[in-house]
C-alpha cells in the first residue's frame, strides 16, 4: 500500500515559456489578477481594480505534511472564458447570469500537478487550488498558506474568528487593525473600493478564516482544526473551496453580486417542484421571552391545542407553514447527556392528529431536530427521522447545534462540514427542505442542493430576548456582511416592541421572567421592513400569535411573498441605511432601515413596471413619535415614474407593498 501521506516541497518557479507576466482581466477589464513568483520562489498573486492595487502580492500555497502544495516551476497558463444564464427554483433572483474569463495556471512537481484556477467576474475574483497526488493515497492538510494582503488600508467589518460560532458582534476597525476575523470580512478602501472577502463551494474541508500574526503582516487563512491538530484528511485528487473577494463600487454592489452562488456547481436534484418558499409561525418567540418551555408541563409550548390555534392562524393569515419547537421527548436531558428522541412525541402533542389537521387545512407542518451537538446520535437517526417526518407530510426540517460537538470536535472543522453536508444530502433524499439554526456557514452550496433553504448563523431576534440585544446599527450592518454569504433566519417581525411590562390594552401576555428589562430596539415600522431587507425564502411571523391579531400592521405579512423573483439592493451605506426592494409576480416590495439616526431618504420607484398603476400601502414611522411602536399607514397610488420620501426615526425604518391597481 502507498504511503498516507506526501512531502511537497516548493520549488522555485521559473515563467520560462511565457512572453508575458500571468494575468487574466474581467469581462469589462476593470479587475486584472496578476500570477507571479516571489523573490523565494513562491506563487504569488496581486489583484487591481480601475487600476488601483487592491491586493498586493500575496502568497499562495497548502501546507501538508512534510511540505508544501504546490511545488514545481515552468507554469503552464491556459486561458477561457464563460457566459450564462442559468435559472434557480428560487432566490433573491431567479435568473442569474454567471459571466466570467479564467486563467488556469498548472504546476507539475515530481510528486503532484496542482492548478491554481482562478476566475475573474466584473463583481469579483475567485481561486482555488486543484491537486493531483501520484505518489500517495491520500493528503494530510496542517495549514494554508493563502494571503490577502491589502495594497492601502480602509475600514472593515467582521465578526472575530470563531471556529465555534457566528453569533457575535461586529468589530469596525481600520483593516490595518484587525487580527482575526470570520468571513464574509467587508472593507471599503480609503480610495472607495468596496469589497467582501469570503469562500464559495465548502465541502470536505475545514472553514477559513482570517489571522494575522502581528500589525503589518498580511491577513492569512487559518483553517478549524480537527481534534489532533490536522487541518483535513484528504483524497489524493481533491479541490478546495475557493477564495473570493466580491467587489464593487458602491456598498449595495456587494449585496447585489451573484458571484457566491456563480462559484457553485449546478443542481444536484432533478425535481426541484416541492422546494417552496414559504411564510411561517409557530411557538419559537415565547420559549425565548420565558412564557413557554421546550419541556412538558405547565408551560409547555408544543401541546396539541396551540398546534390547532396556530394552524388556524395561519390559514387565516395566507400562511404556509407552522413549526413547533419542543415537540419530541429529549428537552428533559438538556444539559446533560443531550440525548433527543426523533420520532416519539410528547405525550400532549398529537402529531399524527396535527398533522392531519394541518394537511385537511394546506399547511405544512414543520418538524424541529435539536442535536445539542450530539453529531453521533443523530446521524443514525437521520434515515428513519426523515422518513417518518415524510410519511406524515413534513417538507421542512428545522435543525439546532446548540452546546459543543462531542468528542472535541469544532462546529466549522471539515468533521463540521461533513456532517451538515450530509445531513443536506440526506433530506434531499426524503424531499425535506432545511432550515439550520448553528450552522457552517452559508458557501452559496443552495444552487447546489436548493433544499438547503436558509441558515442562522449570526445573532438572531432571539438575542433581544435575553440580552442586550442587536440594535439597528447592527441591523444596518448585517447586509452587508452576513447576508452577503446567503439568507439567513433572523425570525423578524416582532411587534410587541417593549415586553417588559404587561399591557393589558394591546392584549399582551404578562410576564415577569428574568428578561424582563429586554426589549427590541428598533421602531415597529423597522421590524416590518426587515422581512424585506433580511432575505430568506422561509420567512418567520416570530412574534406571539396573540400581538399580531387585530394589529392593522401585520397586514403588510399577509400581503408579503416570501417566494420572490428578483431583488435589489437600491442604496445604503455599511452601519447606516439601506434600502431593498423585491418583486415576486406583479407585485413589489421595498424595505428601508435607518441606523440609530433619524434618516430622510428619497428613492425613485423606476423598479416598478412601467406603465403599470400601483396601490402602495407603506407602513412608516410616525414623525417625531417617541413611541417605537407607534406607526403610520399610509395609502396612495403611485407609478414607476414617482419618488418616494422616506422618513425614518432613530432606528426606524419604513415597508411599502406595491400591488396592481387593477
Amino acid at each position: 500500500m502507498k504511503k498516507n501521506f506526501v512531502y511537497l516541497a516548493v520549488a522555485a518557479m521559473m515563467l520560462t515559456g511565457c512572453s508575458e507576466k500571468p494575468m487574466v482581466a474581467s469581462p469589462d477589464g476593470n479587475i486584472v489578477v496578476d500570477f507571479a513568483s516571489d523573490a523565494e520562489g513562491h506563487p504569488t498573486y496581486s489583484v487591481s481594480v480601475g487600476g488601483n492595487q487592491l491586493i498586493a502580492p500575496s502568497r499562495l500555497g497548502v501546507v501538508t505534511r512534510g511540505g508544501i502544495l504546490p511545488s514545481g516551476g515552468n507554469p503552464e497558463v491556459s486561458h477561457s472564458s464563460f457566459n450564462e444564464i442559468w435559472h434557480q427554483p428560487w432566490g433573491e433572483n431567479k435568473t442569474v447570469e454567471n459571466r466570467y474569463n479564467e486563467m488556469a495556471v498548472k504546476l507539475a512537481g515530481d510528486d503532484a500537478d496542482v492548478t491554481l484556477r482562478f476566475r475573474v467576474f466584473d463583481d469579483g475574483i475567485a481561486f482555488r487550488y486543484e491537486w493531483n497526488v501520484s505518489s500517495a493515497d491520500s493528503v494530510v492538510v496542517t495549514d494554508e498558506l493563502t494571503e490577502f494582503n491589502f495594497a492601502v488600508d480602509g475600514r472593515s467589518w467582521s465578526i472575530p474568528a470563531s471556529f465555534e460560532t457566528y453569533e457575535l458582534n461586529y468589530q469596525t476597525l481600520p483593516v490595518s487593525q484587525v487580527m482575526n476575523a470570520n468571513t464574509p470580512f467587508t472593507f471599503v478602501t480609503d480610495n472607495g473600493i468596496y469589497g467582501s472577502v469570503h469562500e464559495a463551494a465548502l465541502y470536505d474541508y475545514p472553514e477559513m478564516v482570517l489571522r494575522r500574526d502581528s500589525v503589518g503582516t498580511p491577513l492569512k487563512a487559518d483553517l478549524a482544526p480537527l481534534p489532533d491538530g490536522v487541518k483535513a484528511y484528504l483524497p489524493s485528487a481533491f479541490t478546495t473551496p475557493w477564495r473570493t473577494i466580491q467587489i464593487g463600487s458602491k456598498a449595495v454592489d456587494l449585496i447585489n453580486s451573484a458571484m457566491i452562488l456563480n462559484l457553485n456547481e449546478p443542481s444536484k436534484i432533478a425535481d426541484t417542484s416541492w422546494i417552496k418558499p414559504q411564510k411561517y409561525a409557530g411557538i419559537w418567540w415565547g420559549m425565548h421571552l420565558g412564557t413557554q418551555t421546550w419541556t412538558m408541563g405547565p408551560r409547555h409550548g408544543a401541546t396539541t391545542e396551540n398546534a390547532i390555534r396556530y394552524i388556524d392562524f395561519a390559514v387565516d393569515n395566507n400562511l404556509q407553514g407552522v413549526l413547533f419547537e419542543g415537540w419530541n421527548e429529549g428537552w428533559e436531558n438538556w444539559g446533560g447527556n443531550q440525548h433527543f428522541d426523533y420520532l416519539k412525541a410528547y405525550d400532549d402533542f398529537d402529531i399524527d392528529s396535527i398533522a392531519a389537521y394541518a394537511a385537511s387545512r394546506g399547511i405544512e407542518l414543520w418538524m424541529h431536530n435539536e442535536t445539542g451537538g450530539n453529531i453521533p446520535e443523530y446521524e443514525a437517526a437521520l434515515d428513519s427521522a426523515f422518513a417518518y417526518y415524510q410519511s406524515l407530510g413534513v417538507h421542512t426540517v428545522k435543525t439546532g447545534y446548540a452546546g459543543g460537538f462531542k468528542d472535541g470536535y469544532l462546529h466549522h472543522s471539515q468533521y463540521g462540514v461533513r456532517h451538515y453536508q450530509k445531513v443536506v444530502e440526506t433530506a434531499a433524499r426524503y424531499r425535506i427542505m432545511l432550515d439550520v439554526h448553528e450552522p457552517i456557514k452559508e458557501t452559496g452550496i443552495r444552487r447546489t442542493w436548493p433544499n438547503m433553504m436558509t441558515r442562522e448563523g449570526a445573532r438572531g431576534m432571539e438575542w433581544n430576548a435575553w440580552s442586550e440585544g442587536n440594535d439597528a446599527a447592527y441591523l444596518t450592518t448585517l447586509p452587508f456582511v452576513r447576508l452577503l454569504s446567503g439568507p439567513m433566519d433572523y425570525t423578524p417581525g416582532i411587534f410587541d416592541i417593549d415586553y417588559s411590562t404587561a399591557k393589558a390594552d394591546k392584549g399582551r401576555i404578562e410576564w415577569n421572567g428574568p428578561n424582563a428589562h429586554c426589549c427590541i430596539k428598533t421602531t415597529l415600522a423597522r421590524q416590518i421592513a426587515n422581512w424585506v431587507i433580511i432575505y430568506s425564502p422561509l420567512q418567520m411571523a416570530a412574534d406571539l400569535m396573540e400581538n399580531y391579531q387585530d394589529n392593522e400592521a401585520f397586514g403588510f405579512f399577509r400581503d408579503f411573498n416570501a417566494d420572490c423573483d428578483r431583488s435589489e439592493a437600491l442604496q445604503g451605506e455599511i452601519g447606516e441605511y439601506i434600502v431593498v426592494m423585491r418583486a415576486a409576480g406583479n407585485r413589489f416590495y421595498l424595505g428601508a432601515g435607518t441606523g440609530l439616526e433619524g434618516r430622510t431618504l428619497t428613492q425613485p420607484l423606476s423598479f416598478l413596471d412601467k406603465g403599470v398603476t400601483y396601490n402602495a400601502v407603506i407602513y412608516a414611522d410616525k414623525p417625531g413619535s417617541d413611541n417605537p411602536e407607534d406607526i403610520a399607514i399610509i395609502r396612495r397610488q403611485v407609478t414607476s415614474s414617482d419618488t418616494l420620501t422616506i422618513e425614518m426615526n432613530p432606528s426606524g425604518g419604513q415597508a411599502v407593498t406595491f400591488i396592481p391597481a387593477d
